[in-house]
């Protein structure tokens, strides 16, 4: 009866998606939400921002958030991908999952119809060592896909696809193990051993937040969304925006040692103090992890930081960021006035936020409704989108010089060759640093 209700599960899914709708309750997380709050358990994580959040004035000229980039001192390819709905994907992402479901439902079968307890012992850890076999087969796959996009044999949709793909049999994968410790729990005499808690902190590693975003517009739950892809030889950086917030995610592999000692929680919130000076000294960290990964959060008054710090080398090798946009620290800003317009531009690093705010030079009130397009690299002008109400559009930072034009036929305003500002790197992760490899 259990295996015919996970196919059911599963039909129904597939003929959604085929229909173009999601399924009622469908959510982009395959937990469940009675799942156990094991380590490791909560990968929908999102962050949160406080209704007071405070503005960068407050800490002054020089604060910065710090964040996790591809290596200095090596060009990473970089370019600006836009996420739309894509019925194919969804379609294989909906098989995959239904696959994997169906290997844990075999699975729970095989540990329930054991004749013995000695017997349902044995099969609960093997199958838990098919999802750490299934673990290091994720890596393989992320680290081949992020070299592939690097060199240029894969396009940035199929990086992403590929990424949506490996994060949602990680998820299937965590989940898996709840149902695991539950089973063991439930056998006598029997605890579910500690690499299950380090298992699932490890499995977290190929989640993120800009991937929930790529996912969500592929089965068409969002509309379409600009995603910043920047790739070198194991490294990989993501990054969106979102709603009121800029997300972003890094991955650093180099700085990965997967087979290294276990890691305290107390030295993995001293690395990421260290790499995030700024950002730490606006909330204590939190600590969360098992083995050799440990996963430290900071609530901050800007957005919120998760790092990921590896035993071994004792450096964060994974970021996920989300930051407030209107209280966003880290711009430079270059204005112009011409034809009836009044534009400024708050530009900032590769990849990040850019504010582009137009107002009327007569009443300084802002203009909305208003068409504004972004170049770059000599490639054809691409509409970011109308002002707001607040004369306001947001779009993400090319990595080299670029153009916005502001259009409100027949009057049009341009400011040309916006430079980026310089990436705000982490501390420990600068040209020179014997232990690089590395951007842009």
């Amino acid at each position: 009866m259990r295996a015919l209700s996970v196919v059911f599960a599963v039909l129904l899914l597939v003929s959604s998606i085929a229909a173009g709708i999601a399924p009622a309750g469908a959510s982009t997380d395959v937990r469940s939400a009675s799942s156990p709050a094991v380590a490791g358990s909560d990968s929908g994580w999102t962050g949160s921002i406080g209704p007071g959040t405070a503005p960068a004035s407050t800490h002054g000229e020089n604060f910065t958030l710090r964040v996790l980039s591809t290596p200095p001192g090596v060009e990473p390819r970089v370019a600006s991908h836009r996420r739309g709905v894509n019925l194919g994907t969804s379609l294989e992402l909906a098989v995959g999952d239904s696959d994997a479901a169906l290997r844990t439902e075999t699975a729970v079968r095989r540990i329930e119809s054991a004749e013995t307890n000695a017997e349902r012992q044995r099969r609960i850890l093997s199958a838990i060592n098919e999802v750490e076999q299934n673990e290091v087969s994720l890596d393989s796959r992320q680290t081949t896909a992020i070299n592939a996009h690097a060199s240029g044999e894969l396009t940035d949709r199929e990086l992403l696809d590929e990424l949506v793909r490996i994060a949602a049999l990680a998820r299937e994968y965590d989940a898996r193990l709840d149902t695991l410790s539950e089973l063991a729990e439930e056998t006598d005499g029997f605890n579910t051993p500690d690499r299950v808690s380090a298992l699932q902190v490890r499995l977290q590693v190929y989640d993120g937040p800009v991937r929930r975003i790529a996912l969500e517009t592929v089965r068409g739950d969002r509309t379409g969304t600009e995603i910043h892809v920047q790739s070198s030889s194991n490294a990989l950086v993501l990054a969106a925006i979102d709603g009121d917030q800029y997300v972003r995610e890094a991955f650093r592999r180099d700085r990965w040692d997967r087979g290294g000692d276990d890691l305290g929680s107390e030295a993995a919130i001293n690395a990421t103090i260290e790499s995030y000076p700024e950002t730490t000294d606006l909330r204590e960290p939190n600590a969360l992890g098992a083995g050799a990964v440990q996963r430290i959060t900071v609530d901050h008054d800007f957005g919120s930081l998760r790092t990921f710090v590896s035993g071994g080398t004792e450096r964060v090798f994974l970021e996920h960021q989300r930051m407030s946009l209107s209280a966003f620290p880290d711009t430079e800003s270059v204005s112009t006035s011409e034809d009836g317009f009044n534009v400024t531009v708050n530009r900032t690093y590769p990849g990040g936020p850019v504010t582009v705010s137009v107002l009327d030079p007569a009443t300084g009130d802002p203009l909305e409704g208003i068409t504004v397009t972004k170049s770059s690299g000599g490639s054809p002008s691409e509409t970011i989108g109308n002002t707001d109400e607040d004369g306001v559009v947001r779009t993400l930072s090319p990595a080299g010089p670029y153009r916005i034009t502001v259009v409100d036929e027949p009057r049009v305003a341009v400011i040309d060759d916006i430079d980026p500002i310089e990436t705000p790197r982490v501390t420990d992760d600068v040209a020179g640093d014997s232990e690089s490899d590395g951007d842009e």
